[in-house]
């Protein structure tokens, strides 16, 4: 189940750079067909096989010999790596889905707003019914009412937090950040408050430091714009993975019991 998880994630992977390319620019990602970029030239499906078709070119266009970007098998490598890590996270549940569906979309968000500063509202604000209906489904299979209930107050708490943040320093954050905020929530809070409370403020300490690293790398001042979605994202994986384990090391340190 996991190989075929993976699979699904590589294929999953490939249409994102499509998204990712397209959707920025306004672009149907369904028409037309998938062409390279610099010739025009129609993609064959033996050349649309992830990473493998990327491999036997040798990163480069059949029709014309442009270089493809190593990205492109790296975003579906990180896909399919994304997908099958959290079928061992959350295992064959029902909750699995929604998660998978989270993978999807948060790869695409990283990658555009690393590209453009943005966080397209085409991808975010379908990420709210989508998500809802997804855990809604999961809480009802898994009579979970409680989750469900417990992931729309973090929905509002975390979404509420960003805007509060955006309306004191706006220029410190995008309106794009506190959109996307209220998904990080609704997914954190699902599992639970610590997995909230830590993939919250994780986001905001890895944020700090990479954007420390990315500045004085370059010769940057503090004016130097560094994208925070993917901050949030990776902070929201912290939460998942770590949140209880970190609450708890917290709460024990703190209370010296």
């Amino acid at each position: 189940m996991l190989a075929l998880i993976g699979l699904f994630g590589l294929a999953i992977g490939s249409f994102l750079n499509v998204v990712i390319w397209r959707v920025p620019r306004g672009e149907s990602v369904a028409r037309p067909p998938s062409h390279c970029p610099s010739c025009d030239a129609l993609i064959g499906h033996r050349d649309n096989v992830p990473v493998l078709s990327w491999l036997f070119l040798r990163g480069r266009c059949r029709n014309c010999n442009a270089r493809i970007s190593i990205r492109y098998p790296l975003v579906e490598l990180a896909t399919g790596g994304l997908f099958i890590a959290f079928g061992i996270h959350f295992g064959i549940h029902a909750d699995l889905v929604a998660y998978l569906y989270l993978a999807a979309v948060g790869i695409a968000l990283a990658m555009i707003d690393i590209d453009l500063l943005r966080l397209p509202d085409a991808l975010t604000l379908p990420s709210y019914p989508i998500g809802l209906a997804l855990l809604g489904i999961a809480a009802w299979v898994d009579n979970a009412p409680h989750a469900f209930v417990r992931a729309l107050l973090g929905m509002v708490a975390l979404a509420g937090f960003y805007a509060l943040v955006w309306l004191v320093y706006p220029a410190g954050m995008g309106f794009g950040d506190v959109k996307l905020a209220g998904v990080v929530g609704l997914y954190l809070a699902w599992l639970g408050w610590d997995q909230l409370v830590v993939g919250a403020f994780a986001a905001f300490v890895v944020g700090a430091v990479v954007s420390v690293a990315i500045v004085a790398a370059r010769g940057g001042n503090r004016k130097t714009r560094v994208p925070f979605g993917p901050f949030m994202l990776i902070g929201l994986l912290i939460g998942i993975y770590a949140g209880h384990p970190i609450a708890h090391a917290y709460t024990h340190f703190t209370s010296g019991s």
